[in-house]
């Protein structure tokens, strides 16, 4: 399956990293991601991860406005300025990064969950109280 399904919580460790669940680490490969992509959820208090496809995909949107207008630059600024690179190490790990806890409200565990073709980050009880 090359999908992210289900979910997980996983406690940050004293450096500041969490592993990403061996199923979800499991689909990065499959797909080639080299490297995730993440930004902030609109609407909820989350991060969206995923590969550069999920980048592509709001840059071809951007490509579709007018770039004098408003719209073009919000959106820009959306996937730009709110949007980050994460790296998975050699034990499939990710640094929860001060940008991504100030969003989340993360602070000791991170819940993964699976969207299909990308995945989201979440503080636990956000989710919980969410869903």
């Amino acid at each position: 399956m090359d999908r992210f399904l289900s979910n997980a919580v996983n406690r940050i460790d004293a450096k500041g990293r969490v592993s990403v669940p061996a199923h979800f680490r499991s689909v990065v490969q499959k797909r080639g991601y080299a490297e995730l992509y993440a930004l902030r959820c609109l609407d909820l208090p989350a991060m969206d991860v995923g590969g550069l496809d999920l980048l592509d995909r709001y840059e071809q949107r951007i490509a579709l406005e007018d770039p004098f207008l408003q719209t073009a630059d919000d959106m820009s600024f959306f996937c730009h300025g709110d949007g980050t690179f994460l790296k998975l190490d050699q034990d499939g790990r990710i640094t929860m990064t001060d940008f991504i806890r100030e969003h989340t409200g993360i602070s000791n565990e991170v819940a993964f969950v699976g969207r299909g073709n990308f995945f989201q980050i979440w503080e636990p009880g956000r989710l919980a109280a969410y869903g």
